[in-house]
């Protein structure tokens, strides 16, 4: 990839002002895109706006609310008059609402994960399919899963809601990828391991948890992810390289999915 990847690309993202998605809106501006972030604060949303320059606009709202993406992505036709990508960050743990092991879920628990998991980016991605529609010049949509989805760790992140949500991203995403490719709409996955951000404090913080981790992420000395990692993924799975990849997975994850992962001595 060049430094201008992005170059004039319009870009959505939902989420976009803090952790994964600020290092990934950073990432798109320095290579060429122009934005819209979307996040719940409008602090963030400023403070953001501000790091990423006159290339940003911002968006204000919850990504729960039906409503909000369509504004996100008029927004960005009306500001930089199309839309070419839509990146769905926006999500968060479950588990101070009730998300647990299966026998543990609150019904409150249940409900709040998949709606920040799974609702909020089935809003984003109908908004972004239905612009692309409109202007009947194809697009690309990335969306955040998660390596539970498939690779899970009963003992450290035994949240079934968020496994079930984070699985539901990747079906929504292969189903979608295959109705819209005749149209040259692109649907993928990007799917960390644990990185240390704001969602990861628990984590993070527990020095058993971060034993484990150690040898379940083992690249590069067995560290936490950080978010800059996930952001040359990003920005191929949102350009022009990618136009060829739809209805993928990509794990970037440490070798999460890949390693046994045991408590060390």
């Amino acid at each position: 990839m060049t430094s201008d990847s992005l170059h004039d690309k319009v870009i959505v993202i939902v989420g976009g002002t803090t952790g994964l998605g600020l290092s990934a809106s950073a990432a798109c501006v320095a290579a060429g895109a122009r934005l819209v972030i979307v996040s719940r604060g409008e602090a963030n949303c400023r403070a953001a706006a501000e790091q990423l320059g006159p290339r940003a606009r911002w968006l204000a709202a919850d990504a729960t609310d039906p409503d909000t993406s369509r504004r996100a992505v008029a927004l960005a036709c009306e500001a930089f008059g199309r839309l070419d990508g839509l990146y769905h960050v926006a999500g968060g743990s479950g588990r101070a609402s009730g998300d647990g092991p299966l026998d543990q879920i609150s019904d409150e628990g249940w409900e709040t994960t998949l709606r920040w998991n799974l609702t909020s980016l089935f809003y984003s991605n109908r908004a972004a399919a239905e612009q692309f529609l409109r202007q009947k010049s194809g697009g690309a949509v990335l969306n955040m899963s998660s390596v539970l989805a498939w690779s899970p760790s009963p003992k450290h992140f035994a949240t079934h809601a968020y496994a079930a949500a984070k699985a539901a991203v990747i079906g929504l995403t292969k189903a979608s990828a295959a109705y819209y490719a005749p149209q040259g709409i692109r649907f993928n996955v990007i799917a960390p391991a644990l990185v240390d951000t704001p969602m990861a404090e628990r984590a993070v913080g527990n020095a058993e948890t971060m034993q484990y981790v150690k040898s379940k992420q083992p690249l590069d000395g067995g560290r936490v992810g950080a978010p800059s990692d996930l952001d040359a993924a990003v920005v191929y799975f949102l350009c022009d390289q990618s136009c060829y990849v739809t209805g993928q997975v990509l794990a970037v994850d440490g070798g999460w999915s890949v390693s046994e992962g045991r408590l060390i001595d």
